[in-house]
């Protein structure tokens, strides 16, 4: 006696790898949007002086004049903003220089493009007396410029062209040569000197919210660039060669990477002073779970920048309370012992 043949459903259809990996960095993307809303409750609850959380609510649902509300206003809430634009623009800076030198070492601290534009603003203030950021703004671009020219000039005297250690111990030397200066003009110039002691170190404290709204034209003007030279950049870090084999101008992609580097780290020198390390540590981070897509590490840093940048503000608030650390110590701090990590397996890989 036969039995009747069970029918069996199909099995679904197994979804392509790369729709499975796209959904992955969705969900990261989103974790990332979350923390990044997290750290932004936590900077303007939290600060040197304790606020009950209903009255960091009533500074916006039923604003009165009183002390604590006109903290959380006027002073932690236009902090937050321009963690949120500085931490984007260091972050997404380093990611572009990374990509276009295919360098990864380089960061806008390392390569001494944040001691530029701290140069040409400490000429600007010192020696010109420019003492608005609509003023001196200009001159941390230039900086950024000459800094970017000079670093590349040295790092590819002689044979061997740029390599990434060479770049990065030029943009060390010129770095610390720029510091220098600019500690000279400080000291000749007293009144500078009381200006940009707190700038100097870098920090988001005691910026009003008008800093923030005039950077902001220029780091989102310079985020739309990066976001138009992404998709090219994964075929720049292939070489120039096959790029060019493949349709993409490698001029065109550098030109739109300098002029995104320069509005990046230009507006946000000039606003927060020389935060380094920020473009170091999180392109790296991030592309541990992206893979080598630009466009997805240029998202990703983006997004989760502002969260390191903010999450350090907020240590240096309550770490040595009632005083306040600055968030360019704090990520120096941090930022320090992951290049010395990056540079050993850099030496690792090439023996």
């Amino acid at each position: 006696m036969s039995t009747p043949l069970s029918v069996q459903a199909p099995a679904p259809p197994v979804p392509p790898e790369p729709a499975v990996r796209s959904r992955r960095r969705l969900a990261g993307l989103l974790l990332c949007l979350l923390a990044l809303a997290a750290v932004c409750l936590l900077s303007i609850t939290i600060g040197t002086r304790n606020i009950a959380p209903h009255t960091v609510w009533d500074a916006f649902a039923h604003p009165v004049d009183s002390d604590d509300q006109t903290i959380v206003r006027e002073l932690r809430l236009p902090r937050t903003v321009l963690g949120l634009l500085a931490g984007a623009a260091l972050g997404v800076c380093g990611a572009l220089i990374q990509a276009v030198t295919r360098n990864p070492l380089a960061d806008t601290q390392v390569l001494g493009v944040n001691s530029g534009a701290s140069l040409f603003v400490v000429v600007a203030i010192g020696l010109f007396g420019l003492t608005s950021i609509w003023a001196y703004v200009w001159f941390a671009f230039a900086g950024v410029a000459v800094a970017l020219v000079l670093v590349y000039a040295l790092g590819s005297a002689g044979s061997g062209g740029a390599t990434p250690v060479r770049l990065t111990l030029a943009g060390v030397a010129l770095g610390a040569v720029m510091d220098g200066i600019s500690s000279g003009i400080r000291m000749v110039r007293p009144r500078a000197f009381d200006y940009l002691r707190f700038w100097d170190v870098g920090t988001l404290t005691g910026r009003p919210m008008p800093i923030a709204a005039t950077v902001a034209v220029f780091i989102l003007a310079g985020l739309v660039l990066a976001a138009v030279a992404a998709r090219s950049l994964n075929a720049v870090a292939l070489g120039d060669d096959l790029a060019r084999s493949l349709g993409t101008s490698v001029t065109r992609t550098r030109v739109l990477t300098v002029a995104a580097v320069m509005l990046l780290a230009g507006g946000a020198t000039a606003a927060v002073g020389p935060i380094g390390f920020v473009g170091l540590m999180v392109p790296h981070a991030v592309r541990w779970f992206t893979g080598p897509d630009q466009r997805w590490i240029m998202a990703y840093t983006a997004v989760a920048a502002p969260v390191l940048l903010l999450a350090a503000d907020v240590v240096g608030r309550v770490v040595i309370r009632p005083g306040e650390l600055r968030s360019g110590i704090v990520t120096a701090l941090i930022g320090a012992p992951v290049l010395i990590l990056l540079v050993r397996r850099a030496k690792a890989r090439s023996v």
